[in-house]
């Protein structure tokens, strides 16, 4: 089945997946429920105390569209270890991405992240898309990052939790 889109080409019906489907392995997905509204998930995603709160050791955060975001953790070894990202998407209470750089030690350079929240019920879903970065190319290092954002994600869930 075909069809012509406005510039009189033909248009394919319907979407074909990709020919490559470990490109749909190429992110980390994650939703969590939060008992929380979604200004007080939004204060723990977007300011340096939220951040500093369930994910990291220290932040910056120039929160707008086109603000960078720094963030700094401990490595294995103790050393504190630096990420810098640039936000791309900010749209309050609602939806925010960023992007890390790609130089540095961080386990995320080149990554980016997409946070999506919305009411459901009661409480609050907070959606979590990693993409990008090399971390992710390999299996072990994937496998690391998925268990590391299942338990960061619990921790502000439990905090938020508590905190209504």
């Amino acid at each position: 089945m075909v069809r012509i889109n406005r510039a009189g080409y033909e248009a394919p019906a319907i979407f074909c997946p990709p020919a490559f489907p470990e490109a749909a392995l190429s992110s980390i997905r994650h939703q969590v429920l939060i008992a929380a509204p979604p200004r007080q998930i939004w204060a723990a995603l977007t300011t340096a105390e939220g951040l500093q709160s369930w994910w990291v050791d220290e932040a910056r955060v120039d929160g707008r569209k086109g603000g960078r975001v720094v963030v700094t953790s401990e490595d294995d070894d103790g050393n504190p270890v630096e990420a810098r990202g640039l936000i791309h998407l900010w749209r309050p209470t609602s939806h925010l991405e960023f992007a890390f750089d790609t130089i540095g030690e961080f386990p995320l350079k080149g990554a980016r992240l997409s946070f999506q929240i919305a009411r459901d019920g009661e409480e609050t879903r907070l959606a979590l898309v990693h993409s990008g970065g090399a971390a992710l190319e390999d299996e072990a290092q994937r496998e690391a990052l998925d268990k590391q954002w299942k338990r960061d994600l619990r921790a502000l869930q439990g905090m938020l939790d508590a905190a209504e």
